[in-house]
């Protein structure tokens, strides 16, 4: 079971690369095919095979060779990698299909954010529409809880995009609505310290290597998605640990 999950959610990584990058450009998700965003030759199905044909292709165009992203490949891979590790947490279960919707949440903005530093209201709007389904099947205890935590997250990030003078995008604020709404107002709270404290470990680290300038903005929502899951899977675990320190 998990081998065949594994490449099915290759397969959706590859589809969600695809969505991130498209949605936010207005373009369809089904149509052109795949091409080389250089020299735009469509792209054959072995070019297509996720992880697999990058490695093959050196990471380059079969074509004109210049050289391929590793965010293609390495989204595939933590695609893969996160659904197997929902299914041997929850099983088959309704959590499961919560933690595969938010890994998917999760996969597209961060393509989307790190190509544009944009975080479409389209995508979000869909993953709303299921996060409330998936809710009203397997609702929080309490059942308002997902609407205290939409708000929270909501307020929190628009509060701090007030103070800061725009320093939080209006994608950001959206999305920690749809969090909070999925995950409640506790573990929403949490996955914002650890999405601050990952931003900005890895911002100083960019900064010290040369990756990252100074004053030029960089994208959060990579580390908003990491601090949802990071709280997600790991909460209760989390507030344990704490509290045995006491």
């Amino acid at each position: 079971m998990s081998i065949l999950l594994f490449i099915y959610a290759l397969l959706l990584g590859s589809f969600y690369n695809v969505v991130g990058l498209r949605v936010p450009v207005h373009k369809s998700i089904v149509k052109p095919r795949s091409a080389c965003s250089n020299c735009h030759t469509v792209l054959s199905p072995a070019e297509l095979i996720p992880v697999v044909s990058y490695f093959i292709q050196g990471g380059r165009c079969r074509h004109c060779k210049v050289r391929l992203s590793p965010i293609y490949p390495l989204g595939e891979l933590l695609t893969g990698v996160l659904f197997v590790f929902a299914y041997r947490q929850f099983g088959l279960s309704l959590d499961a299909v919560i933690a595969w919707t938010l890994i998917s949440l999760v996969m597209i903005i961060t393509v989307s954010d790190i190509a544009y530093m944009l975080i479409p209201d389209r995508i979000l709007i869909v993953f709303a529409g299921l996060f409330i389904v998936e809710r009203i099947a397997d609702p929080l205890t309490p059942w308002w809880d997902s609407i205290i935590g939409a708000a929270a997250g909501f307020f929190l990030l628009l509060l701090i995009a007030l103070a800061s003078k725009g320093g939080m995008g209006g994608g950001d604020i959206k999305l920690y609505a749809v969090l909070g709404f999925a995950m409640g107002v506790k573990a929403a709270l949490l996955s914002f310290f650890f999405a601050t404290l990952y931003g900005a470990a890895i911002g100083i680290i960019g900064l010290c290597l040369g990756v990252f300038k100074r004053k030029k903005p960089i994208p959060f929502g990579p580390f908003i998605g990491l601090g949802a899951l990071t709280s997600f899977f790991f909460y209760q675990k989390i507030i344990d640990w704490y509290l045995s320190l006491f």
